[in-house]
């Protein structure tokens, strides 16, 4: 089974916050987790009801998020899309962990300096 999932970016990472975003990655996932396909996209201006049209318009499964106000994130979960958020790090970190079925709510993907 196939699954379709949505990172908001910022740069190299999770976007901080689910209205301001203005790119967002997709990516086709198989059952094994390896990637049938993706895209970026660079979106005209930040909004979040664009963005969440953006989602079910695209068959979007899962989003991975940081900060998403409780209004949206009850509207994605309601339309039947899986929300991930507060989570922060590199977005190629956080779509690795989705890969492996490792990514929850919370987590934080930055490394940690070493004392």
């Amino acid at each position: 089974m196939t699954r379709k999932i949505m990172i908001v970016l910022r740069e190299n990472e999770v976007a901080p916050r689910f209205d301001l975003t203005a790119e967002v990655y997709i990516a086709v996932l198989d059952a094994d987790g390896a990637i049938e396909h993706d895209k970026t996209m660079v979106l005209a201006h930040s909004s979040a009801d664009d963005l969440c049209q953006l989602i079910l318009s695209e068959g979007v499964d899962m989003l991975v998020c940081n900060g998403i106000e409780q209004e949206f994130f009850e509207y994605l979960t309601w339309k039947k899309v899986h929300v991930l958020d507060s989570v922060m790090g590199p977005w190629e970190r956080a779509l690795e962990k989705v890969r492996n079925n490792e990514l929850q709510s919370g987590s934080i993907l930055f490394d940690r300096p070493e004392r």
